[in-house]
This record gives C-alpha cells, structure tokens and sequence, in this order.
C-alpha cells in the first residue's frame, strides 16, 4: 500500500515514522521544487523527507498532478471494503476541495492530512466542523449531522456489530446535537462546536467515530 498513502493517514503515519530508514533513496527519487517544499514545511507539521514520501505516493496515483471526486471516491472504497464508502468519501473529497474546483492538488490533500494527524485538538476540531458544514454556509444542521454519520456507519458496513438501525443512528444525533446547540436555536456555530467538544468528554469520544473513516 506504499503508493496510496496519500488517501489513508494511518499507512501515511506508518511510513513516516520509518522515513529515515530510506532517506537517501528518497532523495534522489523524488524531485520537488524546493521553494514549494519549503513552503509546505512551513504550512504543514511534516518535515521535508516526509513531504517527499507521500508526494511519490501522490504521484504513483495520480500522474496527472490532481485527483478527481470518482478517482478519490475509486481509491478510498479500496480501504473499506466491508461497506458502502462512495457517500462518506464525497462528503470527505468536499472537505478537502478548499477551493471548490472539483479536484484535489497535492497542496490541498497534504495540508489536511497534516491537521488530521499531528494537528493540534483546535485544528482537528475546526476540521471536523467543515466536514459536518456539508454545504459550507458556517453552521451545522441536524440534518447534516445525521447524514455524515449515516454515511459513516455505511462506510464502516460489515465491521460494525450488532447493525444499528436508522432510528438508533437518529437518536444519537437527537442527543448530540441537543447538547451542541447551547442557544437551541437549530443550528451549531463553529463556536458551539469546538466548545461542547472541549467541556464534554462525552461528546469529544463520539467525535472519535472519524478515526476509523477518514
């Protein structure tokens, strides 16, 4: 799986850790240029030896410099194969389409792996609350909440035990949307969001269902 790590964050840590072990054959094999790799140190939490790994990953995959929704959508079912991936992985692509140009660069999938795996608790919260933000206005719903977690649950298929029903999936949402929704209003600012999850243990824990999907 060394050629796709630039689409799973677990195989990326993997690596990384042991990048040292292939420094100089990295170094000679990848070729980046150097005020861009620069400016992606200082914009990610990665160094610059781990930037040149997962850019020839990047590269193995797609040739072409860019990834578009069906070839990201393509790549990611083939981490979950046990369940349905394609809703999750289009909620995921959206995320990471900061510039909303219908395909993904280098830049844009590293800078976001960066958050989701050395970021700090702020930044993977922030990440965390564009994604549930399906259609970006600045504020969660209900109904956007539960359709990611219905997408996760999809997405996790076979390896979740026992099922849990559409009614069950609606109850959590009732009840951790409640809890979000200090001014119960029907909406979750970004600051409702990061500060129930930062008070509440309970609420920060359920947030952990993402380990296991993105």
């Amino acid at each position: 799986l060394r050629h796709q790590i630039c689409f799973d964050p677990n195989v990326v840590s993997q690596i990384t850790d042991n990048d040292n072990e292939d420094e100089e054959q990295e170094s000679t094999t990848v070729r980046y240029h150097p005020e861009n790799l620069e400016q992606l140190q200082s914009q990610t939490h990665f160094s610059r030896q781990e930037l040149q790994l997962i850019y020839r990953g990047f590269k193995n995959d797609c040739p072409s410099g860019v990834v578009n929704e069906d070839t990201f959508k393509n790549i990611y079912a083939l981490f979950f194969p046990l369940g349905d991936s394609s809703k999750y992985a289009q909620f995921l692509f959206n995320a990471f389409d900061k510039d909303k140009n219908g395909s993904l660069s280098f830049e844009e999938l590293v800078c976001d792996l960066s958050v989701l795996l050395r970021g700090t608790t702020e930044e993977k919260l922030n990440w965390a609350f564009n994604l549930y933000d399906i259609n970006k206005d600045g504020q969660i719903t209900k109904e956007e909440m539960l359709d990611i977690l219905k997408a996760i649950y999809d997405l996790m298929g076979k390896s979740i035990h026992p099922r849990l029903k559409e009614e069950a999936v609606r109850q959590h949402v009732r009840m951790f949307f409640q809890k979000m929704d200090i001014n119960q209003d029907g909406v979750v600012t970004i600051d409702e969001f990061i500060d129930c999850c930062q008070k509440d243990e309970n609420a920060m824990q359920s947030l952990k269902i993402f380990d296991n999907a993105v």
